[in-house]
């Protein structure tokens, strides 16, 4: 009977002990799997928006209008930041930023859009996603409530990179997206700043020398880093003032007004259109990086300052590239932007001199 307790005994302790080591080994596993899982994410990360480059200045905006488009401003960014933060996607970021922005009447995009020479709206947008190079872009819309959205979708179901006009907007409905009536978009600043250009439009040769050349270039765009070290860039637009006929600026055009790619860096643009689409502006900063090894401040500056302005356009772009490092370039009086990093440093500004 003393051996056949003592066997028992043995056999109980022999079975505690496997279990013990069995548990402690499963904990650490699932440590294991969990440091693997963090290590896959980095802590550098980033955002940066604008919202639209142009003949901003401290003499023309009042003090009021100052503080509401820097807490306008200051309020996207930290709703894009969070989303990264939290370990959300960059296209995530992206599209809630500039979702944001469209629809605040603040801004040529969206609600607040501004009206072609037929008093009409056409909206255009796109995004890219720097993981894939896959593309969305949409033209010409009139009652897409978001239009980043829809790029959005365009890119993510269908084969396809651009739709237009009506087509994009029974896509739009297919794919559950808010349609609104037109009048939405509308707002009496962008209706009176139609009626004050129509009433100096006497000849395209003075409409287009003085006219453009002073309208600000209302675009709004976003882009950003993610933890996965994935790159994202959105753009979004009611382009130009007093446009006709169905005139397309650079906004819709993937490697112009948009582009992103995880070798190198994520690029939105705002500006005069056709300046930057005869540059492809998006894609050359991208491309003096990956081949010349330029960095993306000096890439942005080559750019707008020696091609664009060369040629007689102007605008801006905003970058960030697959280390977080941004540009915030322009060769106008100003431009809606700011900048979180992944430490919660922020920066609003709208002057070029600040």
């Amino acid at each position: 009977m003393y051996l056949i307790s003592r066997v028992r005994y043995f056999l109980v302790v022999s079975f505690i002990l496997i279990l013990f080591f069995s548990f402690n080994r499963c904990k650490e596993s699932n440590h294991n799997q969990k440091k693997l899982i963090s290590n896959s994410q980095s802590e550098n990360f980033g955002i940066v928006i604008h919202g639209g480059a142009g003949t901003m200045s401290r003499k023309e905006m009042t003090k009021e209008m100052d503080l509401i488009y820097r807490k306008k401003l200051e309020e996207v960014i930290r709703v894009g930041h969070s989303i990264l933060k939290n370990g959300g996607s960059s296209q995530e970021a992206v599209e809630k930023s500039i979702n944001l922005m469209e629809d605040s009447p603040l801004f040529n995009a969206g609600k607040g859009a501004v009206l072609n020479s037929n008093g009409q709206i056409e909206l255009d947008a796109s995004f890219m996603d720097g993981k894939t190079l896959n593309a969305g872009a949409i033209v010409g819309v009139k009652t897409i409530k978001n239009p980043i959205s829809a790029a959005i979708k365009v890119m993510e179901n269908s084969p396809h990179v651009m739709f237009f006009g009506n087509g994009a907007e029974k896509f739009a409905l297919k794919e559950g997206l808010e349609i609104v009536d037109p009048n939405y978009f509308f707002t009496q600043k962008r209706i009176d700043e139609l009626k004050k250009i129509k009433l100096k439009e006497t000849k395209i040769s003075s409409y287009i020398n003085d006219e453009i050349k002073i309208m600000k270039y209302g675009t709004v765009g976003c882009v950003a880093l993610d933890k996965n070290g994935n790159l994202a860039a959105g753009t979004s637009t009611g382009g130009m003032t007093n446009k006709k006929w169905n005139r397309i600026g650079d906004v819709p055009i993937i490697g112009a007004g948009n582009y992103a790619n995880n070798k190198t860096c994520a690029i939105s643009a705002t500006g005069w259109g056709e300046f930057f689409i005869r540059n492809v502006v998006a894609h050359d900063i991208s491309a003096l990086m990956e081949y010349k090894g330029l960095k993306i401040s000096e890439a942005s500056k080559i750019v707008i300052h020696e091609k664009v302005a060369k040629l007689g356009g102007d605008g801006g772009v905003i970058g960030i590239d697959k280390n977080g490092n941004i540009a915030m370039e322009m060769n106008t009086n100003g431009m809606y932007r700011a900048h979180m990093n992944s430490k919660g440093d922020i920066i609003v500004k709208i002057y070029i001199d600040e």
